[in-house]
């Protein structure tokens, strides 16, 4: 029993050090990551486009 009670201990006072992210930085990594991904997607898109047509026209 005391090996719980320590352990909660030390896990509230590890969980006392943690900084929670605030909503705008939420906010900011959310779009940033919707961003990225949206024009990665887009790259891709286009060059399997270029590549396909390229294929196409050989065979």
């Amino acid at each position: 029993m005391k090996k719980l009670v320590t352990y909660y201990r030390l896990s509230k006072e590890e969980l006392s050090k943690v900084i929670f992210p605030t909503k705008e930085q939420v906010r900011n990594a959310f779009i940033s990551v919707i961003l990225v991904v949206t024009v990665i997607a887009l790259f891709l898109a286009l060059a399997d486009f270029i590549l396909g047509s390229f294929v196409s026209s050989i065979l």
